[in-house]
């Protein structure tokens, strides 16, 4: 009898054993705060369960709290984001109410990357537009930052599940020879851009000025983040008559309306050009790609003269 009842238990322990080794691991889940960074970690976590925050058709510096977003944060494994204060207005109000530990650790991609035009010491105020003390944050405009953003991601994926170490880092190899050739590639073509002006709102695009080679001579923006404003755009218009940009460039969040006006105030010869901020929510590799394609081609298109 004992022997049957030891029998029976070897059998239940071995039952056990295949049922733990069938339940699949836990799936990684990542909070990422913009679309660029949920496309990186797609590349190098493929099974990992993503939430969004934002989308190409929003301002990042300004969103809601929603209660949808609380509850992504508060399942996340991992909060992925841009940092350099870009979320300043709405992160720690999510990362509150979500009261999720994990959530407190945030990797912030500005933090791996040289930012351009910090301020130190500039303090916001409701006057002062957005301030970035530590410099611009849209760092995702230079390609070369997706590879030192993608470096350090990869690195913390890994801390988060050191079984897939090596899977993490095999896929982190193959998209950096990927995006490599993909440089090389648009910098060829974009070589007429090198030395062109144009005017632009706000420094979304200021990483792929500096990349590119290209001067932004002019903000529609009287202060980073405010609003264009009537005397603002006719002092623009007046400086710029003498010597018109190459184009006038706004992201696809923003209103196009002063864009438009003073486009049609130059005579209408400079090209208004309404450029995407970044990818859709669901994008991946393929998606960064036509992304950076995308933008080469209006801005060749529009400078062609």
């Amino acid at each position: 009898m004992r022997s049957s009842r030891l029998r029976r238990g070897l059998l239940r322990a071995a039952a056990l054993g295949l049922w733990l080794l069938a339940v699949p691991a836990h799936a990684l889940t990542i909070f990422a705060c913009e679309p660029e960074w949920a496309a990186l970690a797609r590349v190098l976590a493929p099974q990992a369960t993503i939430h969004v925050a934002t989308h190409a058709g929003q301002d990042p510096h300004h969103i809601e709290a929603r209660p949808a977003l609380i509850a992504q944060l508060r399942r996340a494994d991992l909060a992925v984001c841009t940092g350099a204060a870009l979320e300043a207005g709405w992160l720690p109000a999510l990362q509150q109410r979500a009261a999720n530990p994990k959530a407190r650790d945030v990797f912030f991609a500005a933090d791996h990357v040289e930012l351009i035009d910090p301020q130190p010491g500039a303090i916001g105020t409701p006057w002062s537009g957005d301030v970035h003390a530590e410099g611009n944050p849209h760092v995702h405009a230079d390609p070369r930052n997706l590879l030192l953003v993608s470096q350090a991601l990869a690195e913390r994926l890994a801390a988060e599940r050191p079984a897939e170490r090596a899977a993490i880092r095999a896929r982190l190899a193959a998209f950096e020879a990927r995006w490599r050739e993909h440089l090389a590639r648009w910098e060829q073509q974009a070589a007429p851009l090198r030395g062109k002006k144009i005017a632009a709102q706000h420094t979304t695009f200021g990483y792929l000025w500096r990349w590119l080679g290209i001067e932004q001579i002019a903000d529609l923006e009287p202060r980073p983040g405010m609003p264009p404003t009537p005397g603002h755009l006719q002092r623009l218009r007046d400086s710029l008559r003498a010597q018109p940009p190459a184009a006038i460039v706004l992201a696809g969040y923003q209103d196009p309306r002063s864009g438009r006006w003073l486009a049609q105030q130059l005579g209408g010869a400079v090209p208004l050009l309404v450029l995407p901020a970044t990818v859709e929510e669901n994008a991946g590799e393929a998606e960064l790609v036509k992304w950076f394609d995308g933008l080469l081609r209006e801005l060749l298109s529009a400078t062609a003269r």
